[in-house]
Parts: C-alpha cells; sequence; structure tokens
C-alpha cells in the first residue's frame, strides 16, 4: 500500500474505502494462520501491529502457529533426523519431546510479542489478552501404507463452547499445533489441519494462511485474486507441478469452504501489511477461495440508488454522462440492473426499450473505478443484450461522448441521428453531441 499523508486527499478517501469493510468485519470470528517461519525470521513483530489493529475493530481472532524451522532446530541440537512419510512428519517419542519444547518456545515468544506496549509505536495502549488451553482433542493418525506414525496426530474435535467463551470475553485465542486424546496423550498436528478444523468448527467468517508465495498463480504467474471452490479444484487436478505451500494451503481452503467458511485467503507472509491489504481492500494482494462466485448481476431496487448514484457521478461530472436527479433515478429504477461484487454494487446499466421500433438504449453503464480492469462492463453489456433480446429487441443503441472505441470493440458501429427511434430522436441534444452506436442482436 502506498505511503498516504495524513493531509492529502488520498488519505482521505482511502481512510472512507475502507469504512465498509470496519463496518462489515466488526464482531466477524477470522481464524489466521502462519508458520513458525514468521517468528524465526523476525517478523512476527509487524505482524502483532496488524493483530492488535484487528482485534481494536472488534474482529475476533483466533491465530494458529506453527513451529517446523524451531522443530528441525530441536531435533539437529539432539542429533535426531527428522522423518517424513508422504509429507507427513513421523514422530516418535523422541522426536515428541522436542515437538513440545519446540512449540512451547515458541508459543511463549508469540504471546511475549502480543503482549508489548511500546509507546510511540502501533501496539502503544494494546490490550491483547492471549488465551490459550486444551482446546483441542486429537488423535493418532495411525498407520499409512504400512508405517506407523506413532505420535503424529489429526484433529477429531474443537471445544467451540471454550473458544467462543474466550472470544466473548475479548481475549485473542492462540492455537498451537498439539492436541490432546481422553486418555492424557499429547499428538504433533499440523499447523494447517488445526486452522482449519477450527474455521469449520466456529463457522467462521476468515481462514487466512500466511505463505511464502504470494497466492495462487496460473501457467504464466498471473495471479488469481480469487477462485471458486470448482476452480480451485480443476488446479489441484490438472496443474502438477504446484509450489509446496499451495499444494498444502489449497485443498484446505477447499476443504474450509465446502464446509461453510465464508472466505479463505492464502497470502504473502513476505509481504509488510499483506493481511491488511488483503482484507481492507477491494483487489486484495493474494488468492481468495469461495465457495460460488461473489458477484451477482440483478435488477436494480429502490435501496440500490444510493450505490447507483455514487457510481454515476463522477461520471457525470467528468461530462461523460448526462446527469439525473435522485428523483428520477428513483422513478426509473426498474430500468436498471446492478452488478454486486460481495454485496458491494460495482456496476450498473439500464435499458430503454423502443417497442414499436424493436430496438432498445443502453444507457448508464458504469463500473466503480477500482473494479474498471476485471471484465465486470463486458459482463454487464452481455447481460443487458441478453436481456433487450428476451424482450424481443432487434437492436440495441447507445449514444455516448468519450467511449466509442470501447463499444466499436464490441461489435457495435457507428450510426447517424436519423436512425434512432422516433421518440429517441426527438429528444436527442445537439449542442452535447453525443455519438451513435447500434449493434444488431442475435
Amino acid at each position: 500500500m502506498p505511503k498516504i499523508l495524513r493531509s492529502s486527499p488520498d488519505f482521505v478517501a482511502w481512510f472512507r474505502s475502507v469504512a465498509p469493510y470496519i463496518n462489515a468485519f466488526r464482531g466477524k470470528t477470522f481464524v489466521i494462520a502462519f508458520g513458525g517461519e514468521v517468528v524465526a525470521d523476525g517478523k512476527f513483530v509487524e505482524l502483532t501491529h496488524d493483530f492488535n489493529l484487528l482485534a481494536a475493530l472488534g474482529i475476533r481472532l483466533v491465530l494458529v502457529h506453527g513451529a517446523r524451522p524451531q522443530i528441525e532446530q530441536h531435533l539437529s541440537k539432539n542429533d535426531l533426523a527428522g522423518t517424513y512419510h508422504q509429507g507427513i512428519r513421523l514422530t516418535d517419542a523422541e522426536t515428541m519431546q522436542c515437538v513440545k519444547e519446540a512449540v512451547g518456545r515458541t508459543r511463549l515468544e508469540i504471546e511475549a510479542l502480543l503482549s508489548m506496549g511500546l509507546a510511540n509505536s502501533p501496539m502503544a495502549n494494546a490490550d491483547i489478552r492471549v488465551a490459550g488451553g486444551n482446546f483441542i482433542t486429537a488423535q493418532p493418525i495411525g498407520v499409512i501404507n504400512g508405517i506407523d506414525l506413532q505420535h503424529t496426530g489429526t484433529v477429531r474435535k474443537i471445544d467451540v463452547a471454550a473458544l467462543r467463551d474466550r472470544m466473548e470475553f475479548g481475549e485473542v485465542v492462540l492455537l498451537s499445533p498439539l492436541g490432546y486424546s481422553p486418555t492424557g496423550e499429547v499428538f504433533n498436528l499440523t499447523l494447517e489441519d488445526v486452522a482449519t478444523a477450527t474455521a469449520i468448527a466456529l463457522d467462521a467468517d476468515k481462514l487466512v494462511f500466511m505463505m511464502d508465495t504470494d497466492g495462487v498463480q496460473d501457467k504464466k504467474g498471473k495471479l488469481a485474486k480469487e477462485l471458486t471452490i470448482i476452480q480451485a479444484q480443476d488446479i489441484l487436478s490438472k496443474q502438477s507441478k504446484l509450489p509446496d505451500d499451495i499444494a498444502m494451503f489449497l485443498p484446505c481452503a477447499v476443504r474450509a469452504c465446502e464446509a461453510g467458511v465464508a472466505r479463505t485467503h492464502l497470502i504473502s507472509r513476505h509481504t509488510d501489511g499483506a493481511l491488511l491489504q488483503e482484507l481492507f481492500s477491494d483487489d486484495g494482494i493474494g488468492t481468495m477461495v469461495v465457495e460460488s462466485t461473489l458477484n451477482t448481476l440483478r435488477a436494480a431496487t429502490i435501496e440500490d440508488v444510493g450505490g447507483i448514484i455514487q457510481l454515476l457521478r463522477p461520471l457525470e461530472e467528468d461530462g461523460i454522462l448526462v446527469r439525473r436527479s435522485r428523483e428520477l433515478l428513483e422513478r426509473e429504477i426498474a430500468r436498471f440492473e446492478v452488478l454486486e461484487h460481495d454485496h458491494r454494487i460495482v456496476g450498473c446499466a439500464a435499458l430503454y426499450p423502443f417497442p414499436n421500433e424493436a430496438s432498445a438504449e443502453l444507457a448508464c453503464l458504469a463500473v466503480d473505478a477500482q473494479c474498471r480492469d476485471r471484465g465486470y462492463g463486458e459482463a454487464i453489456l452481455n447481460h443487458m443484450s441478453s436481456l433487450a433480446k428476451s424482450q424481443k429487441m432487434k437492436k440495441l443503441f447507445v449514444l455516448t461522448t468519450r467511449t466509442a472505441h470501447w463499444f466499436v470493440e464490441r461489435e457495435f458501429k457507428e450510426a447517424d441521428v436519423d436512425q434512432l427511434p422516433k421518440e429517441k430522436k426527438a429528444l436527442y441534444n445537439y449542442q452535447r453531441r453525443s455519438k451513435v452506436f447500434v449493434k444488431n442482436l442475435k
């Protein structure tokens, strides 16, 4: 996120832009998972600032930490070799002792950093109370292909009532990758298993994995900002050479969303402020996995007038669109369709039919300035074309002063004013000198 001076208009615009997220996130439950690498690299201090901000905004936080590099370090000190089977650590008795020591030390370090309250820092006056406990009941993974993984386990049950009780008291819950059995045994768990199972059990609003890569990329290296479950499953089945962290976390994202977690985010742990940029901006900075597309094209209602005005006003002030009063929009709201992205109106258009001449006017096509590189304009145009055809219209026309090329690229052809429907021609503003473009509907 670029540096914004407090006195600049950019700062004011930015601050206003995050207000909807602040209102939407208050009281929501976020599960955030990060590996022990974040602590080992000394970057957890910056992350505590972001956690503090989220907690201050009334977000209920469950933090799940890993400890793989710390465990490897303890094994090395004790002249023990880490053994893996199909990517899963084999935890024998000696290894389990190292796991306990490494996880305990890592947890203490995290709690200490979360407790900072240095003056003149983002943690000044912070009041983060960290809760821990035996919230996770685990069971052994058992024998896989003839190999007994011994003390390596998997989550059996999450104590949801206890977790919610802690969060109700305003505490941030910190979960370690350890689980306990009713018989008193301790099991070594994976970070991703604990985070995913916890998010599902709590019916969390968001699950966030902090990884080494920026997110899911296609074969050309382009970041996928949003994936549906089906798209994510397609990537997992067709791409054989995925980065290790994507191969690890993307299946967990799919599993969480299938079980009802609203959003799962895959972001880079190396980017300072990545968590805030992902959560508090439209574009985000990583990959978000959702059950189905967040885009909805629908008929506008009277409640949408305010959102439509926000889209049209900048274009009206630039002279691109003719100014419409709120009263006029309210009277003509039945003519409008809106495009929502994650429950926020990001595009609109209106259709004015002229049945006697089997023509319809496409008007007020507008897309939010921050979303104009996502194909939303084309999606709205296609939707309005289909709507016109369903009304037995054979031609679609637009009047424009600035966007001629955009329509020409989409099979519109320039036409003379005389080719407009008679009723529309009578209302044509010759001072504005809008160009007319027509498209035959097939």
